[in-house]
């Protein structure tokens, strides 16, 4: 129970903060798994809600009513927008739904998928199989349990397409080394001709932006000459979320919503639920305050000079 709360008598309910002045609650039918693992605390939940839900340091990560509309807008624009994506770099993303997206391209030769945490992932894949529907058996894909920073900094494969899915930066947590300068400059090392690399960046909504997604923008601008940005409304997260595209070639904003439903008729087996050429259009059609934060903004990431989101 959270402090200053009285919790309703009617069974148990996590509660969240979306910010440290607004908290969302649902009510958890059953708990599934709860560990400590050696990076973070990590739950998995039956909620009366949003279903089965992956929550990691008491934050909601994935659920089963919404992960399709978060994890089908942080894969496919990326995806798309590469003439012909065959080798994939994958960071974070232990419920494998991120890969579960990424394999559905018929083009995709190899996926590397580092998480760094293997108790996460193989609770995901033996408690979750509903949103990686088998994608960790893919011969296509490589995981690791490294890294991802590491993992980078000791190969000289390129990518054509890197998603960075991991939580926010947390202070302590395992990942916000992946949102600085130093990463994306690693990162952009790694990319091959044309290369392309997608970060979920943190809540979009006007209260919420300046936690994360302006910050890790600008810090991508500072790296890419070719940045973009887009949104999606995610319920379980309690707002837009927000996610920053870094290109050496194409610009997925670029794309019309014709022309994405016919790459999506060429090159993705099976059918999406959130994601067409309508879809593109609009999350791509940022609000005008998201634009002038983006403008704006100052900040840059660095590992002297961290960002951490509370």
């Amino acid at each position: 129970m959270i402090e200053g709360i009285s919790p309703p008598s009617d069974g148990n309910w996590h509660y969240e903060h979306i910010t440290p002045d607004l908290l969302q609650a649902e009510r958890v039918d059953r708990v599934i798994y709860s560990a400590r693992t050696q990076y973070q605390s990590m739950v998995i939940q039956d909620t009366a809600c949003f279903g089965r839900s992956l929550v990691l340091d008491d934050k909601t990560q994935s659920t089963e009513l919404d992960e399709f509309v978060y994890h089908e807008s942080l894969v496919q624009p990326p995806m798309l927008a590469h003439e012909a994506p065959k080798r994939v770099f994958v960071a974070g993303g232990g419920e494998g739904a991120t890969i579960r997206e990424v394999l559905a391209h018929e083009s995709v030769e190899r996926v590397v998928m580092a998480d760094i945490d293997r108790e996460v992932v193989e609770a995901c894949r033996q408690y979750l199989p509903s949103f990686h529907r088998g994608a960790f058996d893919d011969p296509r894909l490589d995981l690791l349990h490294v890294d991802a920073l590491a993992y980078l900094q000791d190969t000289a494969e390129p990518f054509d397409v890197a998603i960075i899915d991991v939580p926010d930066p947390l202070e302590g947590g395992p990942a916000y080394v992946l949102y600085t300068r130093e990463f994306y400059e690693l990162l952009r090392d790694r990319l091959g001709p044309g290369g392309i690399f997608v970060a979920q960046s943190g809540p979009t909504g006007p209260a919420f932006y300046e936690q994360c997604f302006s910050a890790v923008a600008g810090t991508i601008g500072s790296v890419f000459d070719g940045v973009s940005a887009y949104e999606a409304f995610v319920p379980s997260f309690g707002s837009t979320w927000g996610f920053v595209v870094g290109s050496l070639g194409r610009d997925p904003a670029s794309m019309e919503a014709p022309e994405v439903d016919q790459l999506l008729k060429e090159r993705v087996s099976g059918p999406l639920r959130h994601y067409d050429g309508t879809t593109h259009e609009g999350m791509f059609a940022l609000p005008k305050y998201l634009r002038k934060a983006m403008a704006d903004e100052t900040r840059v990431i660095t590992k002297a000079d961290p960002l951490f989101v509370t």
